[in-house]
């Protein structure tokens, strides 16, 4: 299993808009349980809600939830 790892994109969109976590949970459906481990990396979320959070947030899918853009294959020099 590959770990998810920390969301700090969310975190850092909600502070954006000076939103906490329980109002982000709220605006989407969920806990701010669930919305904690999503950002701590402990819960992957389904397509829908990643959706939900960057339409209340005003994000792009890939602003929140984008691989980073360095990639092993970047490392390599000819």
């Amino acid at each position: 299993m590959i770990p998810i790892g920390r969301n700090l994109k969310i975190k850092a969109a909600r502070a954006e808009r000076d939103m906490t976590q329980k109002a982000l949970a709220e605006a989407v459906g969920v806990s701010r349980q669930t919305m904690n481990a999503i950002e701590q990396g402990d819960y992957n979320p389904t397509i829908r809600l990643c959706r939900a959070i960057c339409k209340v947030l005003g994000k792009s899918l890939d602003e929140l939830f984008g691989e980073e853009e360095e990639h092993e294959e970047s490392k390599i020099q000819y």
